[in-house]
């Protein structure tokens, strides 16, 4: 795992409209993230904070249970999630894009699963409310609609009534 440290700061880079972390002198990660959807608090304070570190950390040690992604990618993952949860603006729920879950098993992880008209995918909610979820796309591409795609760590917000549990024997070792 890369260990958070006092040194990663977030910079908001107008050269490519994007949200990015320096990780140390040779690496930094450019999020999907454009400045107009970015808080203030990343322009003001740009050091990794002590919450987003522990957020990091929970995310990261989380998707490790499952055995199911690379070191490179967990950490890409968490990463991308700590952003979401802590530096971009609050998103309007987009439900309509997705089908109704019906079924009576409800979803008790964080790795969830949303069908569209056009495909299923699967889901990272990076918050849960009482009423709806937001959610980073874990999938490199994933069509809305005929029209609308999400590409991969983008960010959606649904009413929890289209979250699918995932019903996958992989998933099924973990509990939240």
């Amino acid at each position: 795992m890369l260990q958070a440290s006092k040194q990663w700061q977030w910079i908001a880079c107008p050269k490519r409209n994007r949200l990015l972390i320096d990780l140390d002198d040779d690496m930094q990660l450019c999020t999907p993230y454009k400045l107009r959807q970015l808080t203030d608090s990343v322009f003001k304070n740009p050091r990794f904070s002590l919450e987003d570190a522990a957020f990091y950390e929970q995310v990261y040690n989380y998707l490790d249970g499952f055995g199911l992604w690379k070191p490179a990618q967990i950490c890409q993952i968490a990463l991308n999630a700590t952003a979401v949860k802590f530096h971009l603006k609050p998103v309007l729920a987009k439900s309509w894009f997705f089908e109704e879950y019906t079924g009576s098993e409800p979803s008790v992880e964080a790795i969830v699963k949303l069908t569209s008209k056009s495909q299923i995918g699967e889901f990272l909610i990076v918050e849960h409310c009482p009423d709806a979820s937001i959610c980073i796309n874990l999938s490199d591409d994933f069509k809305l609609d005929d029209n609308l795609s999400l590409g991969q760590f983008e960010v959606i917000r649904v009413l929890n009534n289209r979250v699918h549990p995932l019903l996958n024997l992989h998933y099924q070792s973990q509990t939240a």
